[in-house]
């Protein structure tokens, strides 16, 4: 079944922001901490955060020692004051864009204008915006009760964020027929405005809609009221278990949206769900085909073509020797190396990848022996070039095996946080781009030093930066998992948006450093060639940024594009040279 993913499912800028503050908090360890009411509107969520000592509480009287987090709704300004004299240390985790209703509230009431706001009395933001107003407050629903509202000479008008865009602007617009000296400010979130214009836009083009998100969540279910509305058959649940397969069984194009508050993991356990649904047509080819293609990706044999790819790009952009032994040693180097951490990484996958987390729950042993197999064929083919190769291969398969697995004996560990040379915040996007030119460039040129030495280190510093690259977006794919599990990863550390940045900067270094080495004689005609793959890394770049694709096995595939494409280009001047 073909699943249509709209860019903008899962956790608004707010609710990741809570989330990054508290999960930050946790791995910390500085005390106990309690969230005032529960975090986010998702009980798997919330589920989590307990399992890690984050506990929700309501009332705060009694507790004496620890941290207290204020809840991306935000809360009125007197329960901020009795918060603060519990004693507790106050984290605010309020979301900017409530922050914003709430100052406008202050501000206009205290110029003697009365509040009018749209939403939920009962919802947890209205409740903190009502207590910013310093004068007469109204809350409605919609534009039936503005009739009941007492003459207001200038009233003010604002929205919970997760209101519906279309119903605020309908109340708005009445307020106005009866106060035309009203001020209205439109603070319906932008997220929560442009999922509906997207849930919107499924209709006719899809079957029917999922739509994952907390039973009791507020902007989730506004979700399933607008597919209602435009027509479009729709399903809300809070995970894959609550799809009614049947329901969905014969049909060919499904959408998946979710609330703010849902996770990404939970995004793609519904989406993996749903794709293992047959589709009505789908040909028995077809489902083997995409089964292979997912195999050759779970499995990381697709991950260890492209270094083997990126290995015949390297010989010819150093002018080095070429043949099948040095590539087949780097697909089996990373492979094995691939297989090995993600069997060692378990917990972060369960999170980041639950696809593969569960692929290899169910191959757990046929993985371990690829990895085996792996490693020793490696060593093989090293043996037959030359014993330099032998022990640079070995070398690198010691470091290898040394950076996943514990330094430190658990009974010694304590609470200890340093256990692994992976753990160092940053090092595994610099390590896993270090693996790939060692094996790709490196190890080539030790026992066939044929390639000038400047070419050969104009060559490794190209292929890192283009490693580092695309290890560094995978690394921001994994924020929410390396989160949980306390990983500190370069997005973690620095931002998503910097780290980004970041990842610009490598690639625009890479075209740099290639078009020197031309102009400087040291690198032949190829390094122009070389452009073309790094180019498309930028655009996979760019694509994410801009959320034209979803992290997931199909932008995995992309993401590797280039490496392939370098090989590809490799072999094709090979050919008619």
């Amino acid at each position: 079944m073909k699943v249509r993913l709209a860019k903008t499912a899962g956790f608004c800028m707010g609710v990741k922001r809570a989330m990054e503050i508290v999960l930050s908090e946790a791995n910390r360890a500085n005390g106990p901490i309690f969230t005032l009411g529960p975090l986010i509107h998702n009980q798997q969520v919330m589920d989590l955060l307990e399992s890690k000592g984050v506990i929700a509480v309501e009332d705060p009287t009694g507790l004496k020692e620890g941290s207290i987090v204020i809840r991306a709704h935000g809360i009125a300004p007197g329960k901020r004051y009795e918060l603060k004299n519990t004693g507790l240390r106050v984290i605010d985790a309020t979301c900017p864009k409530v922050v914003r209703v709430q100052s406008l509230v202050r501000y206009h009431t205290k110029k003697g204008c009365s509040a009018i706001i749209v939403g939920d009395p009962d919802h947890a933001e209205v409740i903190g915006i009502v207590g910013y107003s310093e004068g007469p407050v109204h809350v409605i629903r919609g534009p039936d009760e503005i009739k009941t509202l007492s003459h207001m000479e200038r009233p003010l008008v604002v929205a919970q964020t997760t209101q519906n865009r279309e119903l605020f602007r309908k109340v708005a617009d009445a307020v106005i027929d009866r106060f035309p000296n009203a001020i209205v400010h439109d603070t319906v979130c932008d997220a929560t405005s442009v999922r509906q214009t997207e849930v919107k836009a499924f209709a006719g083009s899809v079957e029917c809609l999922v739509v994952v998100g907390g039973f009791h969540s507020g902007n989730t279910r506004r979700l399933v009221e607008v597919a209602r509305s435009e027509g479009i058959p729709v399903q809300h649940v809070e995970t894959e278990k609550d799809l009614n397969r049947d329901a969905l069984k014969g049909m060919k194009v499904v959408g998946l949206t979710a609330g703010a508050s849902t996770p990404n993991w939970m995004i793609r356990s519904v989406a993996k769900e749903l794709e293992s649904i047959r589709g009505e047509r789908e040909s028995k080819i077809g489902t083997v085909l995409r089964s292979a293609f997912r195999f050759l990706l779970l499995s990381n044999l697709f991950v260890s073509g492209g270094a083997a790819s990126l290995t015949l790009a390297a010989a010819l952009l150093s002018g080095a020797e070429t043949g099948w032994i040095y590539p087949s040693i780097a697909f089996c180097y990373i492979h094995a190396m691939h297989v090995l951490n993600v069997l060692l990484d378990k917990r972060a996958s369960a999170y980041n990848d639950p696809e593969r987390s569960s692929f290899i729950a169910d191959h757990r042993i046929f993985l371990i022996l690829m990895g085996v197999f792996s490693i020793l064929a490696a060593l093989v083919f090293s043996f037959l070039e030359g014993i330099n190769t032998f022990f640079f291969a070995g070398a690198l398969s010691l470091v290898g095996i040394l950076y996943g697995i514990p330094l430190i004996p658990s009974f010694r560990q304590g609470r200890r946080r340093l256990m692994r040379i992976k753990d160092i915040p940053g090092s595994r996007s610099l390590a896993e781009a270090l693996g790939v030119v060692a094996v790709t460039t490196i190890l080539p040129s030790i026992d066939r030093p044929s390639a000038p030495l400047p070419a050969t280190l104009i060559t490794s510093v190209v292929f890192f930066l283009m490693a580092y690259s695309k290890a560094g977006l995978f690394e921001i794919f994994r924020v929410q998992g390396d989160l949980i599990v306390g990983t500190e990863s370069l997005p973690i550390t620095l931002g998503e948006k910097r780290a980004l940045t970041v990842l610009k900067l490598a690639l625009a270094g890479a075209m740099l450093t290639l078009v020197l080495g031309f102009l400087s004689g040291f690198q032949n005609f190829f390094a122009f060639f070389m452009l073309l793959p790094i180019l498309l890394m930028c655009l996979c770049l760019f694509g994410y940024e801009k959320r034209w694709v979803y992290p997931g096995l199909g932008f995995e595939a992309l993401s590797e594009g280039p490496f392939y494409l370098s090989g590809v280009l490799a072999a094709l001047k090979a050919f008619f040279s």
